[in-house]
């Protein structure tokens, strides 16, 4: 996983998750897809920047797919997914992937 920025893998395990939901009407499936991109980025958050940085993008990760859920009933579905995977992808970026 070394080549793919962790600001990808964080936005579309959020993405991803939704959209696992949401067209197979099977939330437990968009779950697993955003534990399961959630436990990669979070291993190369770790890796990459140490234990500090990684518990405290998991921690956004958390609070984004947790803030999702109000946020959408501001401004939608798709637009809050988007929203919150975006602003977890450049806090990624940020504190992981621009360092390259």
């Amino acid at each position: 996983m070394a080549g793919i920025p962790t600001a990808a893998i964080a936005a579309t395990g959020l993405v991803g998750g939704y959209a696992a939901a949401r067209w197979t009407k099977k939330r437990p499936l968009g779950g697993v897809a955003l534990a399961a991109a959630g436990a990669v980025a979070a291993r190369e958050w770790r890796r990459r920047a140490g234990n500090a940085t990684a518990v405290a993008l998991g921690g956004a990760y958390v609070a984004a797919f947790a803030g999702s859920h109000p946020l959408a009933k501001k401004i939608g579905a798709w637009p809050s997914v988007c929203a919150v995977a975006g602003g977890v992808a450049l806090a990624s970026w940020v504190a992981v992937d621009r360092r390259k």
